[in-house]
């Protein structure tokens, strides 16, 4: 007998006729999709052809896409300017104790949430941790600023009553990486704990009773099951943050810095928005942006590559 020749599928018409039976199906999820893709096509995307200018000589008034190219000209200066650098290292800086001391606190506060056992508390700690991610960052500094007010403020009130003087911590360049870390830490450890805790929630409690069988204590268990299960989100986390390194709270900190604060408190946005817009020299600070643009997504690309080898996920 002879077999019968099966028909070789087309990947392509398949791929596409399977598409549409799923927009069929799913015709609502769809259409709520066509607003992000929008906002993602016409304020990341499109932006992007922005970027010429950093070869060419911006004009206001004429041209968007520059008048005369330039080269490499606006790049040579930014790398010999003194500012840039301490922008730099700000940045770096900044971004690194943020990422030391900001990254592994949600992980730490979603494991000992974890262990609470009575249920109403949990949730009230939830609530109480999580409400400081939705006020605004105006809010916020103007908080602040209220507190750390060297004539008004509740903290220096507190100094002058044991004898202390006032200090001047909102101008002052040493304090201001510490209350910028501290209000990081206030206002998204609560909100940035959600994704672990629902990780942990999934976790089959079968592994833990059999732990408790063999006589394994909550810290063991901690570092035997409950870290292996929280692995794969905190390796992807790690990769965006890595990412994001040089993209710190442009917002937050161009309203905190002060001229005095320049020394430590100058970072790359608040540079480019300084120079670049406030300056009016656009093509200079698109240089500067498309830098950092390279940098986020070399870190980015070098994360993802080290996790994927060393545990296996990552982002792509």
């Amino acid at each position: 007998m002879k077999k019968s020749k099966k028909k070789e599928k087309k990947p392509g018409f398949t791929g596409i006729k399977e598409l549409g039976t799923s927009m069929k199906k799913n015709t609502t999820l769809y259409i709520f999709l066509i607003l992000p893709i929008i906002y993602f096509v016409v304020f990341k995307y499109i932006p992007m052809f922005g970027n010429i200018i950093a070869f060419r000589k911006y004009v206001p008034g004429q041209s968007y896409f520059g008048v005369s190219w330039e080269g490499f000209r606006y790049f040579e200066m930014f790398l010999k300017d003194e500012a840039f650098w301490n922008a730099f290292k700000n940045t770096i800086v900044l971004s690194g104790i943020s990422l030391l001391i900001c990254f592994p606190i949600p992980i730490i506060f979603s494991l000992l949430l974890n262990e609470l056992m009575q249920k109403k508390f949990k949730k009230v700690v939830q609530s109480v941790t999580i409400i400081p991610r939705f006020l605004s960052v105006v809010v916020v500094v103007a908080m602040m600023n209220a507190m750390l007010s060297p004539s008004t403020g509740i903290v220096n009130r507190i100094i002058e009553y044991f004898g202390g003087e006032a200090i001047y911590f909102m101008n002052d360049p040493f304090w201001f990486r510490i209350i910028y870390i501290c209000s990081e830490l206030w206002q998204f450890v609560g909100w940035n704990s959600i994704i672990y805790m629902a990780v942990l929630s999934s976790a089959d409690q079968e592994q833990y009773e059999a732990a408790m069988v063999d006589g394994a204590g909550k810290i063991k268990q901690a570092i035997h099951i409950t870290l292996p299960i929280m692995l794969p989100t905190i390796a992807i986390n790690l990769i965006i943050s890595l990412g994001n390194i040089l993209n710190i709270g442009f917002e937050k900190v161009l309203l905190m810095y002060t001229p005095t604060t320049y020394e430590t408190a100058d970072i790359i946005q608040t540079f480019v928005y300084r120079i670049g817009l406030m300056g009016a020299n656009y093509s200079y600070g698109t240089a500067v942006g498309l830098f950092q643009g390279v940098i986020s997504l070399t870190l980015l690309w070098m994360a993802n590559r080290i996790t994927n080898k060393r545990w296996g996920c990552g982002l792509w």
